[in-house]
């Protein structure tokens, strides 16, 4: 620091001094307005930049809310339209199994009434058969018996005293 002291000049300071303030001068006149100008023109785009940051954010948060509403109103829809697809499913299935039913009493009840109409035909020819037997049987007992005139007597007494006994 002495040594400083004992080397310092005036002249030098003042030259120095006098530079220094040029130089400062010549700074703020050409240099100092494109630099705080640069230096303002950042300022405002980090302000910009963080403005259009939270703006962004509240859309994503509008955006996520939208999306969560319009999620929960399409599970809500899928929701009703897979109960209206087994409502309708379960009419199908009643309306066929009633519709099954339907055509089995209709088709029991023209195997009854076939089977009543081929039971009625069968009795019929079944007493056709057994007359025509009575008959081919009475015919072979009558003529047995008529071919003797004795037993032709008793057989129309017996016969008499038969219908009047009735």
């Amino acid at each position: 620091m002495e040594q400083l002291l004992e080397n310092f000049s005036l002249d030098l300071f003042v030259k120095q001094t006098v530079l220094f303030l040029i130089l400062i001068f010549i700074m703020v006149k050409f240099a100092w307005k494109p630099i705080l100008k640069a230096l303002n023109d950042r300022e405002e785009g980090i302000k910009d930049a963080i403005d259009s940051a939270e703006k962004a954010k509240r859309e994503m948060q509008n955006l996520q809310a939208d999306n969560q509403k319009l999620l929960n109103e399409a599970r809500v829809e899928r929701e009703a339209m897979l109960k209206e697809a087994r409502d309708i499913k379960n009419k199908m299935i009643e309306d066929a199994k009633d519709e099954a039913k339907a055509e089995a009493s209709k088709l029991i009840a023209q195997a009854q009434a076939s089977i009543e109409t081929e039971k009625k035909a069968a009795i019929a020819e079944l007493k056709s058969q057994v007359a025509n037997l009575s008959i081919d049987i009475a015919e072979k007992v009558v003529r047995e018996e008529l071919s003797n005139k004795d037993k032709q007597i008793k057989l129309v007494e017996s016969m008499l005293g038969e219908a009047t006994l009735n």
